[in-house]
């Protein structure tokens, strides 16, 4: 039997029973809400293709940000966590790929596909690297286009089950904010692309029949306004948007699995969880949350610069992966100069054709206060970085003097990155920090709790309280539209620890 409440509902005693997330409510005047735990929300077909407890996902962030030690407290904590491998050399995301195996074994991981214009052999390695160690699950990130390495990952390995059903041994969650580039993850591989890997004797003629019936990405992320590569969108017009794309595409093509999508960008709150859910996502994904968490691979410096921002302490600024092509991501702004002195980058390069051509204020200026050093230096580093990474680049700045100044304009925005990571001395003012509002939510929203500042605040507990607080506010809006009036107390944040929400989720 479900417990009752006496009339008047003291507004403590409401909280505890709505915190009893498996036993329904029942109101004096009849309302009442059933039982809903976390495990629950979203999508069970979501939660059991990749062997989840939880459709809670901590997304890849670059430069290693999204860590090893978060994709494995994720891990065996029942959720998915992607290591951030964007901007790494090869050697460095092997390390992470052995630390995660070795670590999670069966239980669920996945690592970061950047897409890398600029650097398609990068790209091709990263894509061969996971294929070598058997890494089953990718979140492609700032694809711009399909491209031959991410249809090489998805289609390898296909084969026809015990039933006759093709599978596809490896899969990718794409994250993606526009709806011509969805339209492309969620319909199948291009034939040019399968045709050229029957070429190569990457597939053979009967796999590629198969790919040809399954879609590059049964899972796709919402992208709204988030940290690092966003088009700022709002997510109350783009999950609708990419649900009914979802939709759409499913009835087309008739996949045998499927097709799912769920909701990223300000997802910081049980607020937001519970209305990402309560719109209709598959999953949720956090990022800049987790940065501000101790197992990330951030800095201390930047928790405590994260742990203070507010939800316009943000800024656009050029994109070091996309700098030529204008792209941008969304930063820090509090505490940094970088976005800035980023864009004062963009303009030279825009009105410059090489470094000879930049004017003598402007060079003085910028190696005084960016670089600390004369860009012949920086040239220097960077003509060695690019030798052992992708000597195209090198051999391209050779003939292209614009080019070289990209390079060297790249410089900062690859260094300023690694800076904040460090928490280099003397270099606070330059730290890239990729942020988005959902800083500011948390941090609002966390305010007077335990997880107030960054000592305490780890991506489990993070998550689980999300989770939790979703399901309570999930119960009492199924009140609240039956006409119960809730005491404005129960809007106040309610922080578990890490004991009391095992009790709670017991």
């Amino acid at each position: 039997m479900s417990p009752q409440l006496a009339s008047p509902v003291d507004a403590a005693e409401m909280r505890a029973l709505l915190y009893q997330l498996g036993t329904s409510v029942q109101l004096p005047d009849g309302a009442a809400a059933p039982a809903c735990r976390p495990e629950q929300l979203g999508s069970a077909a979501f939660r059991q293709a990749h062997g989840l407890k939880y459709a809670y996902v901590a997304g890849a962030m670059a430069n290693g940000i999204g860590s090893a030690e978060i994709v494995i407290a994720m891990g065996q904590a029942g959720m998915l966590g992607f290591f951030g491998a964007g901007g790494l050399g090869l050697e460095r995301v092997e390390a992470a790929i052995q630390q995660v195996q070795a670590a999670l074994g069966d239980k669920p991981y996945g690592f970061n596909l950047l897409h890398a214009p600029n650097e398609p052999d990068h790209e091709a390695a990263t894509v061969e690297l996971y294929l070598k160690y058997g890494v089953k699950l990718v979140e492609a990130a700032a694809y711009l286009d399909l491209t031959l390495p991410l249809v090489r990952y998805r289609t390898a390995g296909i084969h026809r089950g015990p039933d006759g059903q093709v599978v596809a041994p490896n899969r990718v969650i794409a994250k993606i904010s526009r709806v011509e580039i969805a339209s492309k993850f969620f319909s199948p591989p291009p034939a040019k692309y399968l045709q050229e890997l029957v070429q190569r004797g990457d597939l053979t003629p009967e796999q590629a029949e198969m790919a040809a019936t399954v879609p590059v990405a049964q899972d796709l992320t919402a992208e709204a306004d988030s940290g690092g590569h966003t088009d700022n969108r709002p997510a109350l017009t783009l999950l609708p948007t990419m649900l009914a794309l979802r939709d759409r595409l499913q009835a087309q093509f008739a996949y045998a699995g499927g097709l799912r999508v769920g909701a990223a960008g300000g997802i910081a709150t049980p607020a937001s969880v519970a209305a990402a859910f309560a719109m209709g996502a598959d999953f949720v994904v956090t990022g800049s949350i987790n940065q501000a968490c101790h197992e990330s691979g951030s800095s201390d410096d930047v928790r405590k610069m994260l742990a203070s921002a507010q939800q316009a302490d943000t800024a656009m600024a050029p994109a070091g992966d996309m700098f030529e092509m204008g792209v941008k991501v969304q930063v820090l702004k509090r505490g940094t100069l970088f976005a800035m002195r980023a864009q004062k980058l963009y303009e030279l390069y825009r009105a410059y054709d090489s470094l000879e051509a930049l004017p003598a204020a402007d060079r003085e200026k910028i190696e005084r206060d960016l670089f600390k050093a004369p860009l012949e230096t920086i040239w220097e580093q960077t003509e060695a970085y690019f030798a052992k990474r992708d000597p195209r680049q090198n051999e391209r700045a050779a003939r292209d003097a614009k080019h070289k100044l990209a390079l060297v304009f790249r410089w900062y925005l690859g260094q300023s990155s690694r800076w904040a990571n460090a928490g280099e001395p003397g270099r606070q003012a330059d730290y890239q920090v990729w942020c988005g509002p959902a800083m500011g939510a948390f941090n609002e929203w966390s305010r007077g709790t335990f997880l107030d500042g960054p000592a305490q605040r780890s991506v489990v507990p993070v998550a689980l309280n999300l989770l939790v607080g979703a399901a309570a506010l999930t119960r009492l809006h199924i009140l609240k539209i039956q006409g119960f009036r809730p005491d404005p107390l129960l809007a106040a944040p309610f922080v578990m620890t890490l004991p009391e929400l095992e009790a709670c989720l017991a």
